[in-house]
């Protein structure tokens, strides 16, 4: 059995004190505590995870593996693996190579959960850096997909013909639908959200705008939203609108859209069958257009802490509220019976420990 001791974020709140764990938490209980201030919090959960380390989880085969383990080493414990739009063979390419991922953790990698299927049921006009390999979505479409391997988020454009009626179905499969990519209307989004839907895709990026008179997606996720994901590299978002989303939307969580550039040196780089270049630590097209990130968990967090939240209001939206939105009640947060999904942080915020279902995770590459 493995013992920490430092400032605990319980659900109840901080605990100065002891947790002890094996692969779940036993216990945790008050304690003093000597020595320098170690923050002891939830394992990070990525729902939206395309690569790392030069690798992008398109290519299938073991790029799942190599990609929870680069992020395991930042903190996330827990992640989607995310489809880019392409051709059906492609992407049953992909799921085939995560299937492997998540019927069994790799050593020293997060746990692979599901899949993230960001495309191909989006639209033509808001493709931001996705390839124009656009389809309708059906049922038997996504069910052929989803016996590959287990998709637990599924993007798509709810104004695209028969996406609104194809959502209790998707329900009913488990998946959790996510509007983006999408030139519908604030009217679409409401009435996807009434069909079912449950969340938003990178809030505010590949979708319709907030105008006073045609409040868009971004208004329907606003006025109505529980749940939306969003991208704090303060880059895809500026800190003005994460600070209203965080305040209209109850259960914000944060994603790192994170592509095979993150955790490498300025260059050119894969994203599905699109090249991305990456410098100063953004990733764009070649037509400069931003094409997901370079963003690891733990800079989320600290970027996250830059707007003023506090320590245990940014960790539940990288931890607890994405669980949540999973309906991962085990994970997300460190409780008696909890996996043992652990990070511990120095008082600079930087990760000292990491430690996946129990399994201390090397920090170094």
């Amino acid at each position: 059995m493995s013992a920490l001791s430092g400032r605990i974020l319980t659900p109840g709140g901080w605990v100065e004190g002891r947790i002890a764990f094996d692969d779940r938490v036993v216990h945790i209980e008050p304690a003093a505590v000597d020595g320098p201030i170690r923050h002891i919090v939830p394992g990070f959960i990525d729902l939206h995870v395309h690569g790392a380390s030069g690798v992008d989880i398109m290519e299938g085969g073991t790029s799942g593996a190599t990609v929870a383990r680069t992020h395991a080493r930042h903190g996330t414990t827990a992640m989607l693996g995310t489809t880019m739009t392409a051709r059906i063979a492609s992407i049953e390419r992909a799921l085939t190579g995560l299937a492997s991922v998540i019927a069994e953790r790799p050593a020293s990698g997060a746990r692979m959960l599901g899949v993230h299927l960001e495309g191909p049921f989006i639209s033509a006009q808001r493709l931001g850096a996705q390839p124009p390999e656009v389809m309708l979505a059906t049922l038997e479409k996504v069910q052929h997909l989803h016996a590959i391997a287990p998709i637990k988020v599924l993007t798509l454009a709810p104004e695209l013909t028969g996406h609104l009626e194809l959502i209790p179905h998707l329900n009913a499969l488990g998946i959790r639908v996510q509007l983006g990519h999408s030139s519908g209307s604030y009217e679409d989004g409401v009435a996807a959200l009434r069909a079912g839907a449950a969340g938003f895709t990178h809030l505010f990026n590949g979708m319709t705008g907030l105008k006073h008179r045609e409040p868009g997606i971004v208004g329907a996720a606003l006025a109505h939203a529980e749940y939306a994901e969003l991208i704090p590299d303060l880059e895809h978002v500026h800190p003005g609108a994460m600070k209203a989303a965080l305040r209209a939307i109850p259960k914000l969580y944060c994603v790192s859209d994170a592509t095979s550039a993150t955790g490498m040196p300025d260059g050119e780089y894969a994203l599905g069958t699109q090249r991305v270049f990456k410098c100063l630590g953004c990733v764009r097209l070649a037509t400069g257009s931003l094409a997901g990130s370079a963003l690891t968990m733990d800079q989320a967090l600290r970027n996250l802490l830059t707007l003023g939240l506090d320590l245990a209001d940014a960790s539940h939206r990288l931890s607890r509220n994405p669980a949540d939105y999973l309906g991962e009640t085990t994970r997300g947060r460190l409780a008696p019976g909890a996996w043992a999904d652990v990070v511990v942080l120095d008082e600079a915020m930087q990760v000292r420990e990491v430690y996946v279902e129990g399994e201390p995770i090397s920090l170094e590459p």
